[in-house]
């Protein structure tokens, strides 16, 4: 009898661990498009059906789910998109761009961003940060919300499809400047991709100053009272040292982007340049924030940069001056 108290109290502690440790809480299949409003961009009529287009028929072939996880005991939610077939994959955590409900993830967010790269035979994931879009807390941008980013490897530990041995991080506008200081605070990721990325906000408010009056000053807490050290514990430029150098990062800008200047990519790069970064620059001619103008060429420098060092293990790049 009193083997068996001991079994039942083993198993109610066993179990009230396991529920403790869960910072998964929900997985919702998102198993309808066609009531969405990205349908029709997706769909056309062939015959009186109602088809995927050529561009989209790898929809067949991925999942959609709405998350929602735990961070700093915050109720946060997100996307996650991964592939129909069972099997393991390498995993991108993405970071979106913009703040509060500007630049929220949608539907479309999970078809056709994460999707095109979910159908490669990646498991995506991707927060809303906090106070976003549903989720707990409030947003920081760039301060403790980077928390909700650098806690999603243990949340892609409870997706049995995610290889955790393998993950990237991609990041646009905004979220490249999440990326870039997650990248300084997380062991986990091999490698990065950015495009249109914040590097120095200093830059950000000289050149669009209702940044500062309409955004940094709502969100960022006590900025008033420690403005610089705020701005620069978000500007990359001001820590380039600080990057870890076995993270091959391909950055990626449009030259003619008005909301995030494309000197802030070239200036950062030179800091990598000194500081022996792995790192490849790529400008866009004429490209816009989203280099819309070559988005083609941009999913497949993306897809081709976390297959070199993800599925294919590519060694990383000799940074020491050598040849003849």
């Amino acid at each position: 009898m009193k083997y068996i108290k001991t079994l039942i109290i083993l198993l109610v502690f066993t179990n009230c661990k396991a529920q403790e440790t869960k910072i998964l809480l929900k997985q919702k299949l998102i198993s309808n498009l066609s009531n969405t409003p990205i349908y029709q961009h997706l769909t056309e009529n062939v015959d009186g059906q109602i088809k995927w287009k050529e561009n989209f028929k790898y929809l067949d072939s991925i999942e959609i789910f709405s998350i929602t996880y735990l961070s700093d005991g915050l109720k946060i939610n997100g996307l996650l998109v991964k592939p129909k077939k069972d099997g393991k994959y390498p995993c991108i955590i993405y970071n979106r761009g913009g703040n509060n409900d500007f630049g929220a993830l949608v539907i479309a967010n999970g078809a056709i961003t994460l999707g095109q790269i979910a159908k490669e035979g990646y498991v995506v994931i991707a927060s809303q940060y906090r106070g976003n879009a549903g989720s707990e807390g409030k947003e920081e941008f760039g301060g403790k919300d980077v928390n909700d980013i650098t806690i999603l490897p243990k949340v892609l530990k409870e997706i049995k499809e995610a290889d955790t041995e393998k993950i990237g991080m991609y990041g646009w506008s905004r979220g490249g400047m999440m990326t870039y200081i997650a990248l300084t605070k997380m062991k986990e990721i091999k490698v990065a991709v950015v495009g249109g990325a914040v590097s120095d906000i200093f830059s950000s408010i000289k050149d669009r100053p209702e940044m500062e009056t309409d955004v940094l000053s709502e969100l960022i807490p006590n900025y008033a009272e420690n403005k610089e050290i705020e701005l620069e514990k978000r500007s990359a430029i001001k820590w380039a040292d600080k990057f870890p150098k076995n993270i091959p990062i391909l950055m990626m800008h449009g030259n003619s982007d008005w909301r995030v200047k494309p000197t802030q990519s070239l200036n950062l790069s030179l800091e990598f340049e000194k500081n022996r970064i792995p790192y490849r620059l790529i400008m866009f001619e004429g490209g816009d924030h989203g280099v819309s103008e070559h988005e083609k060429e941009v999913n497949e420098q993306v897809i081709n940069w976390f297959d070199r060092y993800l599925k294919n293990n590519e060694p990383l790049p000799n940074m020491a001056y050598h040849g003849r």
